[in-house]
């Protein structure tokens, strides 16, 4: 297979795209929830957090917490005990009950499908708001930029910043509006099966060719050998 590293970002974009879903063609949301409102609370509860370690805790939390009413009444001291285990448990439980409560006060109950309105939220920021409007709205208003999008980004070369706005804006030029929270999660699922931080399979990667921090390029990428076998 030719070296494809030296084409331009946006095809290399593409392609490393058409890849991505090859590899993972069913890419839900990681995170447990069933409510837009337990999407937005997970998603604060993620923050340097494991999506596996916030669904062992969200149970628990929705039992007693069924409604955004309760989430904005909850005692503090109680909430930050069910989410303790999740990390920064005391700023995440203040957090989410304070974007609860702006809730109940100034949206009628409902979590915002707005990015304007749901950045003014306590706990919220711009990568939290696109997981909640692409998932739990259906709307693609950016890429979702965490730890395993940036990283993967800046190795494949479609970004030389570290500052996830950045990043963002780069990506946003490279990809199809469609596929922006789709991106995100199928390279959060390739930063975990393959592209380790620590000790990158560069070897078993189907994007080797395509990644200028590739330190293996296999002389058939391993897309083509799933297809040929």
């Amino acid at each position: 297979m030719a070296n494809q590293r030296r084409g331009s970002k946006k095809q290399r974009a593409m392609e490393i795209l058409i890849r991505l879903k090859r590899l993972y063609p069913h890419a839900p949301c990681s995170l447990d929830y069933t409510t837009t409102l337990e999407l937005m609370v997970a998603t604060i509860l993620s923050a340097q957090c494991t999506d596996e370690r916030v669904n062992l805790v969200t149970p628990a939390l929705f039992a007693a917490y069924p409604d955004v009413q309760a989430f904005a009444e909850a005692d503090l001291a109680d909430l930050e005990q069910l989410v303790k285990s999740t990390g920064f448990y005391r700023n995440k439980a203040k957090n989410i009950r304070a974007a609860c409560q702006k809730i109940v006060a100034e949206f009628g109950g409902e979590v915002p499908p707005r990015m304007e309105d749901l950045v003014t939220l306590p706990g919220v920021a711009r990568k939290t708001a696109n997981v909640v409007l692409a998932h739990g709205f259906g709307i693609n208003a950016g890429v979702t930029v965490d730890t395993h999008v940036k990283r993967l980004s800046q190795r494949l070369g479609l970004t030389k910043f570290t500052d996830p706005i950045k990043i963002e804006r780069d990506l946003i030029k490279l990809l199809p509006q469609p596929d922006w929270e789709n991106w995100s999660i199928r390279l959060v699922y390739h930063g975990r099966a393959v592209c380790n931080a620590r000790n990158p399979n560069c070897g078993g990667c189907a994007l080797a060719d395509l990644c200028p921090a590739a330190t293996v390029v296999p002389t058939i990428s391993p897309v083509e050998e799933a297809v040929q076998s």
